[in-house]
């Protein structure tokens, strides 16, 4: 991109601790008007770019002081929260929701946004996220932040090397355009490996994951609470393809997340890249760079699917309601939606968020027209139910099922699927 505005870049990994320190008297009135001085506590997680705002609002509040802390990614954030839920320790005046987790939160540990104005602003965000930050009872407990549609980020140069289609609207369509299939995925890796010698991908449970998302019904049945995982013939089908694939070499053996290293020395070629996603790819690499090799593709292999997107919720713990409450809301409008993409990629939820980023590109991503692309694949997404131990399911019970396929502990795919249920029936009963 042509500004730092406007530059797709990562937020900090690992833990970090931002304070935001702003000075001199509010103009306004309410909780915190006048020389009184607030100081907002907020909790994010990953490469979520709400932090591209923090700035602002201070400048705009000034008697407010955001003190920010980023943990590593949402099942960070979950633990966190958990934890201090459990522990009645308190949490941060504004936490960071992630999808996957957001119904197994309860519900007294947040305040009703309607008391605090929200539905004054409803219409603002797609219809479908806002539902999901709202409880069955109708108490609105998340403002919606950002969705996760996927594309696939690809090598072009390694790509280029193997022989196959380096340019993204070609490589679309060589992995079946709007009829992409996993059955093709499969296949084009199959070329690329033998072509390069080289593994197609890192880990098998980013489309794993990608997979689950793109269906009806994924670990629950649409009331949110009926496990749909033991008996169901396509979801084993496709693990069966997973791990078929895994014994032919088309995975690297590497772990989900922190594979930097591996990236940088084109050990793999390929990620399932929901809108986040854009931001950690990035973030392997020095800041400014252009020249990666990566590349960006309107295309997904069974089509449309939306991975993650957060919400921000207030405590009920917090004793800054009305002033965590303006803060949580402002960061969830339009405007700093597509602040928030511009940094670091999470897609807005809001229509008008998404107007905004409509026209933006990734320098990194050899030009991409990112903004162009996500609006596309967001097109035919399905608002899936997640029910109370959706997340827990993916990165504990599939997780590490898939670790072990990865790296040739379990080669037989009837030996891995039982494996998984043994840990499903472990940790879910």
């Amino acid at each position: 991109m042509n500004s730092s505005r406007t530059r797709i870049a990562a937020s900090v990994a690992g833990i970090a601790a931002l304070a935001l320190i702003a000075t001199g008297c509010s103009t306004g009135g309410g909780e915190g008007g006048g020389d009184d001085k607030v100081t907002l506590s907020i909790t994010t997680f990953g490469t979520m770019g709400v932090d591209a705002n923090y700035e602002q609002y201070m400048e705009e509040n000034p008697n407010v002081t955001i003190e920010a802390t980023n943990l590593e990614g949402g099942g960070a954030a979950r633990d966190d929260a958990y934890a201090k839920i459990a522990a009645g320790t308190g949490l941060s005046d504004i936490v960071a929701i992630e999808e996957g987790w957001l119904g197994t939160i309860p519900d007294d540990s947040f305040v009703d946004l309607r008391d605090y104005g929200i539905e004054d602003v409803k219409d603002s965000w797609l219809d479908w996220k806002y539902d999901q930050g709202t409880t069955t009872d109708g108490k609105v407990i998340g403002a919606g932040l950002d969705i996760g549609p996927q594309g696939l980020c690809y090598r072009g140069d390694l790509f280029e090397a193997a022989g196959l289609p380096s340019e993204r609207t070609e490589v679309a369509e060589y992995f079946g355009g709007d009829d992409a299939t996993w059955d093709r995925f499969f296949e084009v890796g199959q070329e690329y490996v033998d072509n390069s010698g080289k593994a197609f991908y890192h880990s098998p449970r980013f489309f794993w994951n990608s997979f689950v998302n793109q269906q009806e019904e994924g670990y629950y049945k649409k009331d949110g609470e009926t496990l749909n995982i033991e008996g169901n013939d396509v979801l084993k089908d496709q693990f069966t393809k997973i791990v078929e694939a895994e014994n032919d070499e088309l995975g690297a053996g590497l772990p989900g997340w922190e594979v930097g290293p591996e990236a940088k020395a084109g050990d793999f070629a390929v990620y399932m890249c929901p809108s986040w996603m854009l931001g950690i790819v990035q973030g392997y690499y020095d800041e400014g760079t252009t020249d990666s090799g990566w590349d960006f593709a309107d295309v997904l292999p069974g089509g449309a699917a939306n991975w993650g997107g957060a919400f921000l919720g207030v405590a009920e713990s917090s004793e800054h309601k009305e002033e965590a409450a303006k803060l949580a809301l402002w960061l969830a409008a339009p405007e700093q939606q597509a602040a928030s993409f511009e940094l670091a990629g999470p897609f807005p939820s809001t229509p008008e968020g998404q107007e905004l980023v409509a026209d933006t590109t990734s320098a990194f991503f050899n030009d991409a027209p990112v903004g162009e692309i996500f609006a596309a694949r967001s097109e035919g997404v399905i608002a899936q139910v997640k029910g109370p131990e959706d997340s827990n399911i993916q990165d504990n019970v599939f997780g590490p099922v898939f670790d072990r396929v990865s790296q040739g502990e379990v080669t037989d795919p009837d030996e891995a699927w039982d494996e998984a249920m043994e840990l499903l029936d472990q940790i879910v009963g």
